[in-house]
């Protein structure tokens, strides 16, 4: 019922936005037409006006006075005077060093026609000139006018829509943590019952390796809780020996994949401490691994490795899979991405959240070539 009053609510601010606009641009066009008729009128009155002088010698001194004052009045309008013959009698407001160009005169010409209709001056039935006139500076400005309204409209328009956009994915984020966190609570049950059992089945004469292995298992399962009790939390970081965090996290998997997969690592013998939330780091990991085997089809060969720079820590991870495409390597980053027939394509945007959200670290295919495989790179800077 929520969600409903707010869609309806979206859509009657987006309907009357719509209707303000229509009749904002109405109105502007009318206003721009009733400028257009004013300046003609005044034209119609200034061509009067050029008749009355150019019948000057019939009339006495005192007659012209209002003629020409009315001719002078024009400081805006662009125009042209043409006698019947389609000599130049009288140009106003245009480039006076122009008046005997009769390219630029005629050019002029041509476009004061498309602007507007030409006035013939009259006197008694009789064609004494033709005026050309064209739209006032003014007027050309207010003529872009309703450009810049659309313009305006639409980058407001598009400010909003990024903005519902926004808050979308911020509800799904908030969404999908909540149910990270409502899973780690449901697994969190039977997680303490399989303690129990374990602990009982110690008692018995049972095999070490056995409940050994059960409770590594356990223990995994309490480090994928904790991960998604994690989720929209910001981690703490602490001071850890990366190559012995990588190797654990490796060490986990080897033991559980298949024995057509060969890994090697390689990393410096020493301890090199960088800034870790350790079970998101592990998470990280895995999934590079993971993402590596599945490449390969679960056959090949995977190496980790780690190097120790002045600053920085890189970790890589190549496999001989069948590689990425170079257009592609950074859209493998992005929610839902994913070459697989199966999957969310959710495994490398976790990492690349981990690593350069979390961590402040840098995630990157480093290199990638079809049908022989992919390297993919994490940098993270070392503890001061």
């Amino acid at each position: 019922m929520f969600f409903q009053k707010r869609n309806t609510i979206r859509w009657i601010l987006i309907v009357s936005s719509f209707v303000i606009v229509s009749l904002i641009l109405w109105n502007t066009y009318n206003f721009f037409q009733k400028f257009k008729d004013e300046e003609r009128t005044k034209m119609e009155i200034w061509a009067a006006a050029q008749q009355t002088v150019i019948n000057a010698p019939k009339s006495s001194e005192v007659d012209l006075m209002l003629p020409l004052k009315i001719l002078e009045s024009n400081k805006s309008t662009p125009m042209i005077l043409m006698d019947v013959d389609g000599n130049l009698m009288y140009t106003q407001n245009m480039d006076d060093t122009k008046e005997n160009d009769t390219i630029y005169i005629n050019d002029k010409i041509d476009q004061f026609q498309y602007e507007n209709q030409p006035i013939e001056v009259v006197d008694n039935g009789e064609k004494l000139a033709i005026l050309y006139y064209g739209n006032s500076a003014l007027l050309n400005k207010l003529k872009y006018y309703p450009l810049a309204l659309l313009l305006i409209i639409f980058l407001f328009g598009t400010v909003v829509y990024f903005f519902y956009r926004t808050a979308k994915i911020s509800d799904q984020n908030k969404l999908w943590a909540g149910m990270a966190k409502e899973t780690a609570h449901q697994i969190g049950t039977p997680l303490s019952s399989l303690l129990g059992w374990t602990e009982l089945l110690k008692t018995m004469e049972i095999d070490e390796s056995i409940t050994s292995e059960i409770e590594k298992d356990i223990d995994r399962l309490q480090t994928i809780t904790e991960r998604f009790s994690k989720i929209g939390s910001v981690p703490k970081l602490q001071e850890l020996d990366i190559v012995a965090e990588t190797h654990s996290a490796f060490d986990y998997l080897k033991a559980r994949t298949s024995k057509l997969v060969e890994f090697s690592f390689e990393a410096p013998n020493k301890e090199i401490t960088v800034l870790l939330n350790n079970q998101l780091f592990g998470w990280t990991i895995e999934n590079l691994v993971k993402n590596a085997i599945d490449a390969m089809r679960g056959k090949g060969t995977l190496k980790l490795a780690i190097e120790d720079t002045e600053k920085e820590v890189k970790i890589t991870v190549t496999d001989n899979g069948k590689g990425i495409h170079k257009q592609d390597y950074k859209n493998v980053f992005k929610p839902g991405f994913t070459t697989k027939k199966r999957g969310w394509g959710l495994g490398l945007s976790l990492v690349k959240r981990i690593i350069e959200d979390y961590h402040q670290g840098k995630v990157k295919v480093l290199h990638s070539e079809i049908g022989k495989g992919t390297t993919m790179q994490i940098s993270l800077k070392k503890a001061v």
